[in-house]
């Protein structure tokens, strides 16, 4: 990689991708692409990585791609694990009344199986502020160049590539950045994105919300009912607030982070230490706690997403084309499988792999997810209403009425029971925020990077958002079965690295492992074949292989590199070569 030319005028690096951003997606898409072996500059105008906790649930189909890059036991060794994560409790005060509780993020033993047989990674609590560090060391470490305090300002794109303009600010000189590809992740406000001026549907700072981090000792009152989310409806606890608020675990049980809502139409309060103690001890119903406050901030929730990811040879990734509020934790997850699904892509075109319209299904593929999730998220986060009506505290105007309002759920009277069903009912609805399984591993792709077979996609046998359906229809997510022999377990996952397309057959389907060592050998393209069942390296150990791989024992499933189901044969046919090329030639966008 040259370093800079001669004359300070025309100082220039060259590399084959860079990205813009350090967060989640950043980070993440400079791992991708060091371990796929692509040339990678990863710049961020910060010091370090991220300061404040952010998103922090991780769920399972980001813990499956850890898994993939092999740094899953590493995000573990930070992480609160998830039997610690899921008694979230809504509450007028940590040490107040409880409202009611409900189990979060599958613990419920009714959804903790649905968790345990969708994958091989459970999900896990980890805030923003120890995932990126270890994100941005194994994309350092596998070869990707990461410079701090480097601050991406404009860029030409051309039609052999991107020159980008930077800052050093320490030394505060510009210099420029030429690449094949530039990828935009550099968040809400990302300058990339509205360089592009790429399509944008949805309104920014619709409301407003406060983050107190401090330290205290909170064991006693939380440590029989662990969760990462403690939700508190209480008047009056600080300047501008609206009633109800989120005490949120960062480390167990002694580092907190509070999101306090205000009313964005009026002045943003001011939120000192004095008056950030004071938000802290209502919140936990402890008068005289023992509290240490370590930051404070103001920030607006948003609802846009943007309807296509690139333009040209720029590609935006993560908060930059999806923008919502925490509901449902899937900000940090969406802005990671962006990059993974955009990484291999990329790799395969600079590698001479596939053609450049295999780049065009990443906006194809996850535009749709952008949209999805910004729905999703801020739909949860409207869906409160129905506890403030089932409390009847909607629309009160004192601190006692609101009060009173919420003592009425325990009178013996006929009205205090219909407030308790609603309520009931109303916590019923939160399973949509905080076990929204199928919405977390049920996405689907449509693109020319899928080839299908002509099968409809199966009905859902239950609610698609709350329920997780495995289906091998080309665009689903591989399903996680586990098989291997009398000396090791394996995910069907863990047969489908990375790095490769994988062609999954059984034993009557051997055929197929000749015609893709020679349609991968002709094509230039990493295929390789696994054949489950008795005597081979990988049998079916629980026989639930066999009843999710919706294809004959002799047909075969071709996993591309996100582990999508690119292309299936129901059976074998008479010339498995040709049809196999056919379909991996339309994949990856080769004509002829």
């Amino acid at each position: 990689m040259p370093i800079f030319d001669d004359g300070p005028a025309t100082e220039t690096v060259e590399t084959e991708v860079l990205v813009v951003g350090s967060g989640p997606a950043g980070a993440s898409a400079a791992l991708f692409l060091a371990a796929l072996g692509v040339e990678t500059i990863m710049v961020t105008k910060y010091r370090w990585t991220a300061d404040t906790p952010r998103a922090h649930i991780t769920n399972q189909r980001t813990m499956e791609i850890f898994r993939d890059l092999g740094i899953e036991d590493q995000v573990l060794r930070e992480a609160t694990p998830h039997e610690l994560m899921g008694d979230t409790v809504f509450c007028t005060a940590i040490a107040g009344d409880e409202i009611g509780r409900i189990r979060t993020w599958g613990t419920h033993p009714a959804r903790h199986a649905d968790y345990e047989l969708a994958s091989p990674s459970l999900n896990c609590d980890i805030p923003q502020t120890y995932l990126e560090p270890i994100l941005v060391r194994n994309a350092t470490v596998r070869g990707a160049q990461t410079r701090f305090s480097t601050e991406y300002l404009s860029h030409v794109q051309d039609a052999d590539g991107v020159t980008a303009t930077v800052l050093d600010r320490l030394t505060g000189r510009e210099y420029r950045i030429r690449a094949k590809y530039l990828i935009g992740a550099d968040g809400a406000r990302s300058r990339v994105a509205a360089g592009l001026a790429l399509p944008l549907e949805g309104e920014m700072d619709i409301a407003g919300s406060m983050n107190i981090t401090f330290k205290a000792d909170l064991g006693e009152l939380v440590g029989h009912r662990p969760s990462v989310l403690y939700w508190v409806i209480q008047p009056g606890s600080n300047i501008g607030g609206i009633g109800a608020g989120l005490v949120r675990m960062v480390r167990p049980w002694h580092e907190w982070l509070i999101v306090w809502g205000y009313d964005i139409t009026r002045e943003p309060p001011v939120v000192g230490t004095e008056a950030a103690t004071r938000i802290v001890r209502n919140l936990v119903g402890v008068p005289d706690l023992d509290v240490t406050i370590t930051g404070t901030s103001l920030w607006g929730n948003n609802e846009q997403y943007a309807t296509h990811l690139h333009s040209g040879r720029v590609f935006c990734a993560g908060d930059a084309v999806h923008k919502h509020p925490p509901s449902n934790g899937l900000g940090s997850n969406t802005s990671i499988q962006d990059s993974y699904n955009l990484a291999w892509k990329l790799a395969a075109v600079l590698r001479g792999q596939a053609g450049a319209g295999l780049l065009e299904t990443y906006s194809a593929e996850r535009a749709p997810v952008a949209e999805q999730i910004v729905k999703r998220a801020n739909k949860s986060a409207r869906e409160f209403s129905a506890l403030f009506d089932a409390l009847g505290i909607a629309g009160t105007e004192t601190e006692a009425e609101m009060i009173a309002r919420m003592e009425e759920r325990k009178a013996n009277t006929p009205e205090g029971a219909a407030k308790r069903a609603a309520v009931r009912q109303a916590m019923d609805l939160k399973n949509y925020e905080f076990n929204a399984h199928g919405v977390e591993l049920g996405q689907h792709y449509t693109s020319t990077a899928v080839a299908g077979d002509g099968v409809p996609r199966p009905e859902p046998e239950r609610d698609p958002e709350l329920y997780y359906q495995p289906s091998t229809t080309p665009g689903a997510r591989l399903p996680h079965a586990w098989v291997g022999n009398s000396n090791r377990k394996v995910s069907t996952h863990d047969l489908a690295p990375y790095g490769q397309f994988t062609l999954l057959t059984g034993i009557t389907g051997e055929r197929w492992a000749e015609a893709a060592a020679k349609v991968g050998a002709t094509l230039g393209v990493p295929l390789e074949t696994v054949v489950i069942g008795p005597g081979r390296e990988n049998t079916d150990l629980y026989f639930d292989w066999a009843g999710l791989r919706e294809v004959e024992e002799d047909g075969a499933l071709l996993v591309r590199p996100d582990k999508h189901i690119g292309w299936r044969a129901h059976r074998l046919p008479e010339d498995p070569e040709t049809v196999l090329s056919r379909a991996l030639s339309a994949i990856l966008s080769r004509k002829g």
